[in-house]
């Protein structure tokens, strides 16, 4: 049976909001067989919810005890409460975290995971996702962690891996856009092509990736009028302030606060709240201590810190800018993104994380 992504992508986040008993949604998790099932469905035109819902309505089981949808045409979806999976702050939340091979994505969907939620490492480098995806489904459950191939700068690439997390799970609540690259440079040397690359990554994979999710955020709505799912995109403190001789790197981050607050305005409807986090420099991860192109040593070959010598003069200059004399580190992050997500009144902000370095006015 081939199944198109476009009606998998509908039916599963609809019944995951249809079938949910709290404002945590069950897990749904699809499959093309056509065994006994609670309720048979059958589809006609557009739009499902109010199909799927009557259907459960009408069926000799309450929706409560339904855990197995057939869907003629489409296939069989089986639901699973969250409840019975994990517990913490973010408990049963599918989460999605952008560029989580490695570094500050990594660490974040580790923390996800601690707390609570089912995580999906997505990455351009899919082997190295898929291997620490494993170890951490060894440390906090099986079926709590997936990895899924996704290049941000392509739609379709995202729209494929978001079809494969639909079907193991059945939607999205938390998506983090961490995904980020950076070429620092002057603009009097810099090429077209580094600056393309940066915007493509950090603006433009943005707009793809809140594009791509939102739909099926919106469907969980649809299901259950009282639930609300969250997109974060991980900025910088160069989204709120300009970054001397990294002037591709802070406009994609400024026009990411742009899209934050528009988004915002738009997908609240469909209970999506859209936040961004303005992060400190993160020194120990590998985008600025990588002994090959980290910012360290780009600072350092570009001439960006007047005087320094070394690595470690550039770091210094850094850390001496920090009213906290440090770099933010994960757990400094993790507090806002879980102020983020369990703050119901609050969307279209970016939040610094800074140590004081930058402040808002």
């Amino acid at each position: 049976m081939s199944i198109q992504p476009s009606m998998l992508c509908q039916v599963a986040p609809v019944l995951r909001g249809v079938l949910a008993e709290s404002s945590i949604l069950p897990l749904v998790a699809f499959s093309e067989e056509t065994g006994p099932a609670d309720v048979t469905v059958t589809l006609s035109t557009n739009p499902i919810m109010p199909q799927l819902k009557a259907a459960l309505a009408g069926s000799a089981s309450s929706a409560n005890s339904v855990t197995r949808v057939y869907v003629e045409g489409v296939g069989t979806f089986t639901a699973t409460s969250a409840d019975d999976v994990c517990d913490g702050r973010v408990a049963g939340k599918v989460a999605v975290v952008t560029g989580a091979a490695q570094g500050f994505g990594l660490e974040i969907a580790q923390e996800l995971a601690c707390q609570g939620a089912v995580v999906v490492l997505a990455d351009i480098n899919e082997e190295t996702a898929s291997a620490e995806a494993k170890k951490l489904e060894a440390e906090v459950g099986q079926g709590r962690a997936m990895a899924v191939s996704m290049n941000v700068t392509h739609g379709e690439s995202i729209g494929r891996a978001l079809n494969e997390v639909v079907k193991c799970y059945g939607g999205v609540d938390l998506f983090v856009s961490n995904a980020g690259v950076l070429k620092a440079e002057s603009v009097k040397t810099q090429s077209l092509k580094d600056f393309q690359f940066v915007t493509d990554v950090n603006y433009t994979g943005f707009f793809q990736s809140v594009q791509q999710v939102a739909p099926i955020m919106a469907a969980q709505h649809a299901g259950c009028a009282d639930y609300t799912s969250d997109i974060i995109q991980i900025n910088s403190k160069s989204g709120l302030v300009g970054s001397n001789r990294n002037g591709a790197y802070a406009g994609s981050k400024f026009g990411g606060v742009g899209l934050v607050q528009s988004f915002a305005m738009e997908l609240i409807e469909d209970g999506i709240k859209v936040n961004a986090i303005c992060p400190g420099n993160f020194f120990d991860g590998p985008l600025w201590s990588n002994p090959d192109n980290g910012l360290f040593v780009q600072y350092l070959r570009t001439g960006k810190v007047s005087g320094a010598k070394t690595i470690e003069d550039v770091k210094k200059f850094y850390e001496s800018k920090v009213l906290m004399g440090r770099g933010c580190t994960t757990s400094d992050v993790m507090k806002a993104v879980f102020y983020l997500t369990e703050q119901q009144y609050e969307t279209g902000q970016a939040v610094p994380v800074t140590g004081g370095q930058v402040m808002l006015h």
